[in-house]
């Protein structure tokens, strides 16, 4: 089992935002026609992808990044622990992770998991989720 503390290399990089890219095709966006990847690399080595789904009733939409994090806890059970996400658009648009989606990252991660992100130029960013969301929502169990 690799740690998140353990940097990607390049290649994985790579690989995981070309996941993202491809699972962005299949989105389901026919009202803001924003159309979402994310791709999720567990501490296995796996990898799995989601997309957005929109609804009509917009509260019902769901983001590519828990579309993901859902699909990979319906695969490999609850004790999933996210390495990396990498998230992609086809919108050439900057795209971090909202915060409902930093939330349901944050349940499935540690402190170091490494989220990778598009900005508006076309480049890509990165933080940790302790640096995208601070502040997370802790319940003492």
């Amino acid at each position: 089992m690799l740690s998140a503390a353990q940097p990607l290399t390049p290649q994985q990089i790579t690989d995981l935002q070309q996941c993202a890219a491809k699972a962005a095709h299949n989105a389901y966006a026919p009202y803001s026609h924003f159309r979402v990847g994310a791709a999720v690399l567990l501490s296995d080595s796996t990898i799995v992808t989601g997309c957005n789904v929109e609804n009509a009733s917009y509260r019902l939409t769901t983001c590519a990044e828990q579309n993901a994090i859902t699909s990979a806890v319906a695969q490999h059970g609850p004790a999933i622990r996210i390495r990396a996400i990498a998230i992609a658009n086809l919108n050439s648009a900057a795209s971090q992770p909202c915060g409902a989606c930093r939330q349901t990252i944050h349940e499935f991660s540690t402190p170091d998991t490494v989220i990778y992100f598009p900005n508006a130029d076309g480049s890509f960013s990165h933080a940790t989720i302790a640096e995208l969301l601070p502040a997370a929502f802790l319940l003492n169990k």
